[in-house]
């Protein structure tokens, strides 16, 4: 995607790799460095024309599409230094196969670039493997949170899994360790969220009664005093969900910085754990082209079983129906 100047469009045909993709999504893509909000903008104006109509940003593209987008300026960020050997370790493999990878992601690590970070998951993998055509998160997981990463390798991969996920067929469990003892051994919570800015334009979520619903279902698998080791499985999927409900109850996440307390997360980083205590444990699915029922887990990362005093377990993967 060349740099955009005054004066100058950009038309482009809509390939089979792209068919299906909302046209919002897909200028976010190839517009890389352009505001979303800018985005937005241009598409509630009218300036982007898809065969020379407009759209709205939830139009979804078809092959043969010919999308116009007006000149846009591309604001480029400084350069940083490449990183140096074979390109920064971005996890380990769980599963492969021609339309799906799945990575043990490590804490510490964007699944994407973008808000300063030049190259996340994503970025760094494309550039690994110059020869896969396509290659898109499925989901997304926060940047200090480790564990299972789904990306597609084809767009019906990619489409059939969005599908799962907005029917709520997918299975998402976590491991949370939080501050406290909790009580229950196993409690719902549904506590609706809402997005806020905070003045420097960070993106945080609140519980609120007038945001859209939420609900995660915790079990307590283990009292480690001062500490609680909980499972969390979603039932939806909105930002920071896990993050947010455990605040709000009063058990925040050991480590984490948006939500959790300042003080105890100073305490358990002079302990040696530098990072949020929040873990994708396993993710169950159905295999876009077999239809089996596919279970991937990804072990404890050892900084956190060290904490809770546990030997680091062996990943499993399993495949069933």
């Amino acid at each position: 995607m060349k740099e955009l100047s005054k004066g100058s469009r950009l038309e482009r045909e809509i390939g089979e790799e792209a068919a299906g993709q909302r046209v919002d999504n897909y200028l976010v893509r190839v517009l890389k460095g352009v505001p979303k909000g800018h985005i937005y903008r241009i598409l509630r104006s009218g300036e982007v024309r898809v065969n020379s109509r407009r759209v709205g940003p939830d139009y979804r593209l078809a092959t043969g599409d010919r999308v116009r987008v007006p000149p846009t300026r591309i604001a480029r960020p400084a350069p940083r230094p490449a990183p140096s050997g074979p390109g920064r370790f971005v996890g380990r493999t769980l599963y492969e196969d021609d339309f799906l990878l799945i990575l043990d992601k490590p804490a510490g690590i964007a699944v994407h670039g973008g808000s300063g970070i030049s190259l996340g998951v994503v970025e760094q993998l494309r550039r690994e493997r110059p020869a896969c055509r396509f290659l898109e998160l499925v989901h997304r997981l926060d940047r200090d949170t480790s564990g299972v990463l789904l990306l597609a390798k084809k767009r019906s991969a990619l489409t059939h899994l969005h599908e799962q996920l907005r029917a709520g067929e997918v299975q998402k469990v976590y491991l949370a360790l939080v501050h406290g003892q909790w009580r229950d051994r196993k409690r719902n919570v549904r506590l609706p969220l809402e997005k806020y800015l905070l003045p420097s334009g960070e993106r945080r979520v609140k519980v609120k009664s007038e945001g859209v619903p939420a609900h995660t279902v915790f079990t307590l698998l283990r009292a480690v005093p001062p500490y609680s080791l909980l499972e969390a499985e979603l039932k939806t999927g909105r930002t920071h969900q896990i993050r947010v409900h455990l605040a709000h109850l009063g058990y925040p996440i050991v480590g984490d910085e948006k939500y959790g307390d300042y003080e105890l997360n100073r305490c358990v980083a002079a302990q040696g754990l530098k990072r949020m205590a929040l873990h994708a444990r396993r993710t169950v699915f159905v295999h876009p082209k077999t239809a089996a029922t596919v279970a991937i887990e990804a072990p404890l990362p050892d900084e956190l079983a060290r904490l809770l005093g546990d030997g680091a377990a062996p990943a499993a993967f399993e495949s069933a129906g």
